[in-house]
């Protein structure tokens, strides 16, 4: 994972904004939503010095070194009617790395430098209770739902109205599993 470069963005677009990727996520992005995402990565990563990384293929003998796979990482939650300023882990990966390893590689990575770099007391992840291969991969990693922190997204442009779920870790959990 790495900081985003200007010539990261368009393989990232070109591979994850595809309606498979985007089903639990608001759907296939027009240009200029894209570029309000590749300004809010920059951002957070300006504004917090963690952002949703870049994730991109390690020399696995098979597949082009340094081949954008798509995000993982962290940003401060910010939804409206959800855990606001917590530390988020999030991840969105092509399709065709699915499956692979990639996306609990990137996720215990990230929750090493949540914990072990910006010292946060817990980590919440966010997703649709439809998105199971997502709350899949959050249990996996040792997160537990919180049912209690569940919410409403309100309707927006690219949303209707929408549970999403709650996971978290806190730092003790995170410890006794490493």
């Amino acid at each position: 994972m790495h900081d985003w470069r200007d010539e990261d963005f368009a393989p990232f677009i070109a591979h994850t904004n595809t309606p498979a990727v985007m089903q639990w996520l608001g759907g296939v992005m027009d240009d200029e939503t894209c570029g309000k995402m590749a300004d809010k990565l920059r951002g957070w990563s300006e504004g917090y010095g963690h952002t949703f990384w870049a994730v991109e293929r390690k020399d696995d003998g098979g597949h082009l070194a340094g081949e954008i796979l798509g995000f993982c990482g962290l940003k401060r939650a910010d939804l409206p009617n959800g855990p606001q300023g917590d530390f988020e882990i999030g991840w969105r990966l092509r399709e065709d790395a699915w499956g692979k390893g990639y996306a609990r590689e990137a996720a215990e990575a990230s929750l090493a430098a949540a914990f072990a770099t910006y010292e946060a007391p817990h980590v919440v992840a966010l997703t649709v209770i439809e998105n199971t291969a997502s709350w899949g991969l959050m249990e996996r990693l040792g997160m537990k739902r919180r049912a209690d922190l569940d919410f409403v997204l309100e309707p927006n442009e690219r949303f209707g109205r929408e549970r999403i779920i709650v996971y978290t870790i806190t730092r003790e959990d995170w410890e006794r599993q490493a």
